[in-house]
């Protein structure tokens, strides 16, 4: 018996084909590029995040810190703020009361340093990291009548500023902004790069100076 013929069963074109496989490639570029624009956002969101985290845990433990300085239980510690840079900081606390601030965490510096090599900057406690990618540290230091001072013993208030960075560029911005402190000085220049920045500021007043 002769099988029957089925009329209309050609399959596809050469041009039919080729117009599907160009249509499935739109397709699948467009869901690619979404894909790839919700990482970057993701990956940006993460960065910032990392980045603002960062610069609050460094700011808390240097309020901490130094709103501390001159505890002086025994009044014989000479206790206080030994050194008042604009980017660096000394601190002494009698914190056993034994007379004296040369035991542990008694005298704490907060500066900038490339704490683990790999030519950015860092705050650092006594040389230790407290927090990465930190392009501007600054301390402005006022009296009991809130105007800026540099004699030491005239200290009572100390005004933080720190400016932070994420670790990796973002090609799609670039930083045209100047950072100042709280005074309004300048501290950090317009970078003009593809990194995302945060300024942070703080103003501790030294619950022991001055008794």
């Amino acid at each position: 018996m002769r099988a029957n013929k089925i009329h209309g069963d050609k399959g596809f074109t050469l041009p039919e084909l080729l117009v599907a496989i160009a249509v499935f490639g739109i397709v699948i570029s467009a869901i690619y590029a979404t894909y790839a624009s919700s990482q970057r956002s993701y990956a940006r969101v993460s960065e910032i995040s990392y980045m603002v985290q960062n610069i609050r845990a460094g700011i808390a433990v240097m309020e901490k810190e130094i709103r501390m300085a001159g505890y002086d239980p025994t009044n014989s510690a000479n206790a206080g703020i030994t050194n008042a840079g604009s980017s660096s900081i000394t601190i002494t606390q009698d914190l056993n009361a034994d007379g004296d601030t040369s035991d542990t965490d008694e005298s704490v510096t907060f500066s900038l340093a490339d704490s683990d090599g790999d030519g950015d900057t860092d705050l650092v406690r006594n040389n230790v990291l407290l927090a990465e990618n930190i392009d501007a540290l600054n301390f402005v230091y006022l009296d009991e009548n809130g105007a800026v001072t540099a004699n030491l013993s005239d200290i009572r208030s100390v005004q933080i500023t720190i400016v932070a960075r994420t670790a990796k560029a973002d090609k799609g911005y670039t930083d045209t902004q100047s950072y100042a402190n709280q005074q309004g000085t300048v501290i950090l220049v317009a970078q003009n790069d593809h990194f995302r920045r945060r300024r942070l500021t703080s103003e501790v007043r030294c619950r022991n100076l001055g008794l």
